[in-house]
């Protein structure tokens, strides 16, 4: 016979799905491709897939204890800032390329890449950026890593719950912006944001170590 679910494992997994919330919906490097992604109606499913899916993988570790051997390696840290940095800045100049290309304007218009392309690119979007692995092992890690052990499973599914309802949700609402990004000029300003945010994410990666004095 199960078991009844008590009340602290419900106040667990409520935890859990407001925290991932309140970590997950920030507009960030991986949530504006999967935005692109969604309005073009290209691969927009397999990638928000493979966001759920690390999304799971990566909480389950933080949660498990994995997040604190991440922030002790120095080697690790380091590779994720600069790789990343480097992808969000070659990134955002094709978004600013792309925002001054008029073939590349339009909800409906010609498809560019392919799947591999697309699974590549939510690959880097979501493994190159430290942020990522901030807020899923790291913070989400530590938060669920205090609760007890029968409470910390719940904690977990609340998060990872609504880490795939938000992606698959924001790659199913796109649909909805579709007739707003008909216009030439919405795509243009969609891809100066996502340029400009991508810079900003990689600048705030290097002012550590563009602001720390050389010895």
């Amino acid at each position: 016979m199960l078991s009844l679910i008590t009340a602290a494992q419900v106040g667990a997994l409520l935890k859990g799905l407001a925290t991932s919330a309140g970590l997950i919906v920030a507009i960030g490097a991986q949530n504006a491709f999967v935005l692109s992604q969604g309005l073009r109606r290209q691969y927009h499913w397999p990638v928000a897939g493979l966001c759920a899916f690390f999304d799971i993988v990566l909480i389950s570790l933080g949660v498990a204890g994995m997040g604190l051997l991440v922030t002790q390696s120095p080697v690790l840290m380091e590779a994720a800032r600069w790789g990343g940095a480097l992808f969000l800045l070659w990134y955002g100049a094709r978004s600013l390329r792309s925002a001054f290309r008029a073939q590349h304007l339009g909800a409906e218009g010609k498809m560019v890449g392919s799947l591999k392309a697309a699974l590549l690119t939510t690959l880097a979007v979501t493994l190159l950026n430290p942020h990522a692995y901030l807020d899923t092992l790291v913070l989400l890690g530590s938060i669920g890593g205090q609760y007890p052990a029968d409470e910390r499973g719940w904690f977990a599914a609340g998060a990872i719950a609504f880490s795939c309802i938000w992606f698959f949700s924001l790659t199913l609402g796109a649909r909805f912006l579709q007739p707003v990004f008909r216009q030439p000029r919405a795509w243009q300003v969609l891809d100066l944001v996502v340029c400009g945010m991508m810079w900003a994410i990689a600048a705030t990666l290097l002012w550590p170590v563009i602001a720390t004095p050389v010895a």
